[in-house]
């Protein structure tokens, strides 16, 4: 099928369940880049979706057997925010997600991802950060697929979501399939608000209030962008758009 007849996906698509629908449809269909790592290889990329208007991006990664590939993620932009991951694992291949979503006022915006496990001993991890202001509403649905035969995977899931505002919504779907014996797999999940002994242990310190909060938002942040090869320009677009929900 023509990717421009591709119809707009609808809530009963799981990918889609939160997704602002008409927003999606100014985007629609959105261009997939491909990504394949040879094997033995390494490889890194960084996306930074902070423009004034509804963005929706696609990657699809295949690593082959003993390959790298490090994927950094920031998705704070002014209205409407996707962006999907797909990424097939061949044998002893390893593959890092590091993802962090901000969004205020009535943003939307959402990380999907699926991660197969093709063959075995391959490794992945996932690490997933949101922080959410106003009625803003931040998603990540993320599925790890165990294909039959992939033993020694070991994969890993750490989403969590820091509410500013009790009007703004986190969903949060971490979900592992297993097909195969002799594997790790494990995932987290939490949705709270900033730690209030924390808080004020550092304003007893003599940090203004506004500045405990920018500085315990920074720490929680920078968990997703720890040892990427664009680490400072990730934190740095970060820290400004932190400095619009603030």
């Amino acid at each position: 099928m023509n990717a421009a007849a591709l119809p707009l996906p609808t809530r009963k698509d799981e990918g889609y369940r939160y997704a602002d629908l008409a927003a999606l449809e100014t985007v629609w269909p959105a261009a997939v880049q491909v990504v394949r790592v040879p094997a033995g290889e390494s490889a890194a990329l960084s996306l930074i979706a902070d423009g004034n208007g509804p963005e929706a991006h696609e990657i699809a990664i295949t690593l082959e057997d003993g390959a790298v590939f490090d994927l950094r993620l920031l998705n704070a932009g002014a209205a409407y925010g996707r962006i999907g991951v797909t990424v097939t694992l061949g044998k002893g291949a390893d593959f890092t997600l590091g993802a962090a979503q901000l969004g205020g006022g009535a943003q939307t915006l959402e990380v999907v991802t699926e991660v197969t496990h093709a063959e075995p001993d391959a490794q992945s991890r996932q690490i997933v950060r949101s922080v959410l202001g106003g009625h803003a509403t931040g998603t990540y649905l993320g599925r790890v697929a165990v294909a039959r035969g992939a033993i020694g995977t070991d994969a890993e899931q750490s989403v969590r979501a820091m509410l500013l505002d009790r009007t703004a919504t986190a969903n949060a779907r971490p979900e592992l399939e297993i097909f195969a014996d002799d594997v790790k797999c494990a995932h987290g999940c939490a949705v709270g608000e900033l730690d209030a002994q924390g808080l004020f242990y550092l304003q007893s310190r003599g940090l203004p209030p506004a500045e405990a909060k920018k500085l315990m938002l920074q720490a929680f942040i920078a968990e997703a962008f720890v040892g990427a090869a664009d680490e400072d320009a990730l934190t740095q677009a970060a820290l400004k758009a932190l400095e619009g929900l603030l």
